[in-house]
């Protein structure tokens, strides 16, 4: 009379691939999570040593710390794969609805961002270049790591400045000035430079973009690009539309995918939930 109802308590809801693939997914992350923590923590502690101080008085401070920005997102994605980690492994209800909660956050968040991306990409362009370039231009020689950062972009998709207004927008910072008593005075970054590094030595020439703000857009043209950063990436993002278009597609349909393991397990636990009640119900009458 007890043989078949203890054969039949071996069964589950809960689906073993459903469960380790969550948990499996999520540690990978869980790990990388550490990694960009470590790497901000290391960055940031090694600017501490440099600079003496960390600038934090408002959101722009933050925003533009390269390195608080990586422990700001390590921090975030090591929390919330650590949550699905957990959940799927412990087939906690509670830490799963969390995580599939902030995973629909993250998802609604990079869909309006594209969205607004897609639609308007002039508007995008001057939002950022009115609340960012005077603040990076600024800040240039003050975080190495801001630094290292825009002589990085600049060289890659061959731009200078943010603005419309191009390598004059380095005219807002206290060395490339033509007050400044800088010997940098009137000039740009080496990174503005078409040919910064000399073809015989090897080396990089810093000063290859002195006085050029002096000279017309036509002659700046032939030492250093001209055209402002956000501008040029906006013409490079419409050109590689689709391929963009389809990795944003790609990592949305992921992430949906992934929300659906998350739910679907959540919805596994809750009736083996149930039917342990009912099992323990029907124990008493035995």
């Amino acid at each position: 009379m007890h043989r078949p109802r203890s054969g039949r308590s071996n069964f589950t809801y809960v689906n073993s691939c459903v469960k380790y693939l969550i948990f499996l997914l999520n540690f990978i992350f869980w790990l990388m999570g550490g990694l960009l923590i470590g790497i901000g923590l290391y960055a940031f502690m090694d600017k501490w040593k440099i600079t003496g101080w960390v600038k934090l008085d408002t959101v722009y401070d933050v925003i533009l710390n390269v390195s608080l920005v990586l422990m700001i997102m390590g921090g975030v994605v090591f929390i919330v794969s650590f949550a699905g980690c957990v959940g799927a492994l412990r087939e906690n209800t509670c830490l799963l609805k969390f995580y599939s909660l902030c995973l629909l956050i993250f998802f609604l968040l990079e869909m309006g961002i594209a969205i607004v991306g897609f639609v308007f990409p002039h508007t995008m362009q001057s939002v950022l270049e009115e609340n960012f370039t005077d603040k990076i231009i600024h800040t240039y020689r003050d975080d190495p790591d801001l630094q290292n950062f825009i002589d990085f972009a600049q060289q890659e998709f061959r731009c200078c400045g943010l603005s419309s207004e191009g390598y004059m927008d380095w005219s807002k910072n206290e060395y490339f000035n033509c007050t400044s008593p800088s010997v940098e005075h009137c000039g740009v970054p080496f990174s503005c430079c078409i040919n910064a590094t000399d073809i015989a030595s090897g080396l990089v020439n810093i000063m290859c973009g002195y006085k050029v703000q002096t000279l017309s857009v036509a002659e700046a043209g032939k030492k250093v690009w001209t055209s402002g950063c956000i501008e040029i990436v906006r013409s490079w993002a419409e050109r590689n539309l689709y391929t963009i278009a389809g990795i944003a597609l790609g990592v949305a349909l992921s992430q949906l995918f992934v929300i659906y393991l998350a739910k679907t397990l959540e919805s596994q636990i809750e009736l083996q939930k149930a039917r342990y009640g009912r099992v323990s119900t029907d124990s008493k009458y035995y």
